[in-house]
């Protein structure tokens, strides 16, 4: 499959089944807003950027994790059982996703969350569409994750954890929350150990992609979040 070139101007994507085995389907364009509301309405997301360049990807299979499979293992309800956290969202979206870019990843040098990422997110957050999960310990935000919700699909992009288990429960408190707000699904993205030890799964693109179909007629709840009855629902803060 040919990797296609995107310029600044036209923000419209190739099809995602053209995207090559491991998923890339594009380089070039930009991070503007339309561009990326544009881009996860169509299952593709931007990855990393190289000498000026973003990678996007529309990988086969689709990681995902549907609310209702969420696992919480014995350790994790101890944590929650003794309220060891605080919960907050779209407190503190800068430091959370800055937090995201410092954190060194195993296998990996540096990180793709470059200051155009972080840039091109908070514009997002600016503008309702992006949202932060915060974890405090006492007054210290000890882990948190990122990532932007269209209709009733959220699509989550990274997380942190400066404290064991931190960025797990925050995870776990936003899936919790997002099921009891009718959210059908999490977009993980890519396969991970972690991810996939709370409960997420491939799907194939085919079928991912009717979901996307079907949540185009779904309302986007536009503006900050917060977290309602004991974080038994999300409300616009």
């Amino acid at each position: 499959m040919p990797v296609f070139w995107l310029n600044d101007q036209d923000i419209t994507f190739p099809h995602p089944t053209l995207a090559e085995p491991g998923g890339l389907l594009a380089v070039g364009g930009n991070l503007s807003s339309d561009r990326l509301v544009l881009a996860y309405r169509n299952g593709i997301f931007p990855w990393f950027e190289e000498d000026g360049q973003f990678f996007w990807y529309a990988p086969d299979p689709r990681w995902v994790l549907f609310p209702k499979d969420i696992r919480i293992h014995k350790s994790m309800r101890s944590i929650f059982n003794r309220q060891k956290f605080r919960y907050t969202l779209d407190q503190a979206f800068e430091e959370v996703i800055r937090s995201c870019a410092e954190t060194p990843r195993g296998g990996q040098q540096g990180s793709w969350i470059t200051e155009s990422f972080v840039e091109g997110y908070t514009r997002l957050f600016d503008q309702g569409i992006a949202h932060s999960v915060e974890v405090w310990e006492g007054d210290a935000l000890v882990g948190g994750l990122y990532g932007l919700a269209l209709g009733r699909i959220f699509y989550g992009e990274s997380m942190f954890a400066r404290v064991p288990n931190a960025s797990k429960a925050g995870f776990i408190t936003l899936t919790q929350a997002l099921e009891r707000s009718g959210f059908w699904l999490i977009d993980c993205q890519q396969q991970t150990a972690h991810l996939e030890s709370l409960g997420a799964r491939g799907i194939s693109r085919e079928l991912f992609m009717e979901y996307l179909a079907k949540n185009v007629y779904e309302r986007t709840m536009v503006g900050k979040w917060a977290f309602n009855g004991d974080k038994g629902v999300i409300t616009k803060g």
